[in-house]
């Protein structure tokens, strides 16, 4: 071995200290996954040890499953409504809390405090203030707008929008945190000298904070649009599903197919489907952001 090479060998990082990290996470992660990749394509139950491989048609019969394509549907609404909403709502508090008031740590706090709750208790917790008799309809009572009382989580036409609207009550908190270091890290004098240069707040805003807070909007981006693609336990705990299948998304039919129907060769196959649509979603969410976050520096 030529001594440059030799002397690189010796100074670089010893890999092998990474085999037992890597031999874990494959026995964990990279078997189990591709052992399901391969149950997608047989008729498994889950317990029978005989199965028959049936190639596509798990994928096909997903393509006729009306519940499924509902569920598909259904992800991408969620998917999308949370992050436009509870980026939008975000950022409006970021830039309420990172005014000189002399509450905003404590407006900081409070805001913030939602997402570190549980999901499972926070859906809980929603699901018996919308109820029929619960906190939402008895104070539209008490303030005279007894005509507006729904069945917030029983109406179909409102299920859904009702779980959007609890999640983002949830994590739009965290959102503002990533959006208000964002708004810390952009430094005074460029407001000042736009300020004296005649631009208003919308302007200073639009033409100053806003290409600066790029990667901001890039990490919230992110994780708001995979955590709705991945959404289970807020949906399964709040409606099941229900009414009906309004608020089945592709998470709560995987579950139900394979706990409840038995169907695990078919349940893998949509999970397997899922995780396509993570992967592209997050892909190209991540192309997008990370030519204009260069365009914006």
């Amino acid at each position: 071995m030529p001594l440059p090479a030799l002397r690189r060998a010796r100074t670089g990082p010893p890999w092998w200290f990474m085999a037992p990290a890597l031999l874990l996470f494959a026995f964990v992660v990279l078997v189990p996954s591709a052992r399901g990749v391969y149950y997608a394509f047989t008729d498994w139950d889950g317990l029978d040890p005989h199965y028959s491989l049936v190639g596509l048609g798990n994928f096909a019969d997903m393509v006729r499953d009306a519940d499924a394509v509902r569920a598909v549907w259904h992800t991408l609404l969620i998917a999308v409504a949370v992050t436009v909403v509870q980026n939008a709502v975000g950022l409006l508090l970021a830039l309420g809390v990172n005014s000189a008031i002399k509450s905003r740590n404590l407006l900081r706090v409070l805001l913030f405090a939602p997402a570190v709750i549980t999901p499972i208790v926070t859906a809980y917790l929603w699901r018996n203030l919308l109820g029929p008799d619960g906190a939402v309809n008895s104070l539209l009572a008490a303030v005279g707008l007894g005509a507006r009382q729904q069945d917030w989580l029983g109406s179909p036409d409102l299920a859904l929008w009702s779980v959007v609207a609890v999640i983002v009550w949830q994590f739009a908190g965290y959102s503002m945190v990533i959006f208000l270091a964002g708004l810390q890290s952009v430094p005074q004098e460029v407001h000042e000298a736009a300020a004296l240069d005649g631009a208003g707040p919308v302007r200073r805003f639009w033409s100053v904070t806003r290409p600066l807070l790029a990667p901001a909007f890039t990490i919230n981006l992110m994780l708001s649009i995979i955590g709705g693609i991945k959404l289970f336990d807020q949906v399964y705990a709040l409606t099941g599903g229900g009414p009906g299948h309004a608020t089945d998304t592709l998470s709560t039919l995987i579950y139900k197919d394979a706990f409840t129907l038995g169907e695990f060769g078919y349940s893998i196959a949509l999970a397997v489907v899922l995780t396509i649509i993570v992967a592209v979603a997050s892909t190209g969410q991540y192309v997008l952001l990370s030519r204009s976050e260069k365009a914006a520096s």
